[in-house]
């Protein structure tokens, strides 16, 4: 079987080549255009991709297709009912980074509450110039206490609720937006958005929770309040929040997303110099732990798949 990997420089470590490979093609990266997505696979049984977009119109031009393995744990960037329409088996690798984005959400916490931005410019700035020994500026606030909003009960919401709860904060998952009745352990999507200090988002992307924080959402939450997302970008709406920090509503912002990646030169929030916004390159699951788990997962589902019985199926 012919496989091709579309974007496989988004792996730090390159990919053993299965023993029952006929071919194999490392592609560091293939543009998001139709055209250069069916030429890389033209020829190929196998797919591999971590971002690079598999469409209706795509699939349609490639017959000889019967498997993808999303190096993700997120699908978003296939189509699955395409996929069921032309037989097409597609995997995911669930999981994989909970410990990873777990720590690394934790990590902005600490960053945010503690106003370690602020303060690590303010060091170099204003400290050799201070009357006195410390410099006063943005106000520091504790971790122990403050009520953790989750949006998305999967392996790494529970991962970072438990390691929230560790340092003594209190947690909430909150409730799909819209949805009539409450399910035990959650509470109501504007409840949660009310009530947290900090929000946090670990939600798949879909129509319903395309935009699910945006100005509506910003205004019912506490002043101050803090929003984390290493989801996906188009969760929120990248125009409310630069306005919601601007206006000072929301108290910090972490982002490990963005709506476009890479994102343009100009994109809004990458402008906004602030010290209590922090932006890193959509890296929070690339720990090694997570770096390993993830090729061994993609083997797993790879070796599973010719053998005739595919894993982690999720069409």
């Amino acid at each position: 079987m012919q496989i091709v990997f579309l974007d496989s420089d988004t792996i730090s470590t390159p990919l053993p080549v299965p023993e029952w490979a006929t071919g194999w093609r490392n592609l560091p990266a293939t543009a998001q255009d139709p055209e250069a997505v069916v030429q890389a696979l033209a020829d190929a049984d196998i797919c591999i991709t971590n971002k690079i977009k598999l469409t209706q119109g795509i699939l349609a031009r490639l017959p000889k297709l019967k498997f993808v393995c999303v190096a993700a744990t997120g699908y978003d960037c296939v189509d699955l009912q395409a996929c069921r329409e032309h037989g097409i088996v597609v995997s995911n690798v669930p999981g994989y980074s909970r410990q990873s984005v777990g720590e690394g959400v934790i990590g902005f916490i600490f960053s945010l509450r503690r106003a370690l931005p602020f303060y690590q410019t303010t060091a170099r700035q204003a400290w050799p110039a201070s009357p006195h020994f410390c410099v006063h500026g943005a106000p520091i606030l504790n971790v122990r206490g403050a009520t953790l909003g989750i949006f998305g009960r999967g392996a790494i919401g529970n991962e970072v609720a438990t390691l929230a709860q560790a340092l003594g904060m209190n947690v909430l998952f909150g409730e799909h937006r819209n949805r009539p009745d409450t399910r035990p352990g959650y509470v109501r999507f504007e409840t949660l958005l009310a009530q947290s200090d900090i929000i946090t988002l670990h939600c798949p992307l879909n129509e319903a929770t395309r935009s699910m924080i945006g100005q509506a959402e910003i205004a019912q939450m506490k002043p101050g309040a803090m929003l984390i997302n290493t989801a996906r970008g188009p969760l929120i709406n990248e125009q409310a929040i630069a306005d919601g920090l601007l206006s000072g509503h929301l108290g910090g912002v972490a982002l490990d997303v963005l709506a476009v990646e890479p994102p343009p030169a100009d994109n809004l929030l990458l402008q906004l110099h602030l010290p209590n916004l922090i932006i890193t390159p959509h890296i929070t699951w690339a720990n090694e732990h997570g770096m390993r788990s993830l090729m061994d997962g993609m083997m797993n589902n790879l070796n599973a798949f010719a053998q005739g019985k595919p894993v982690n199926v999720v069409s």
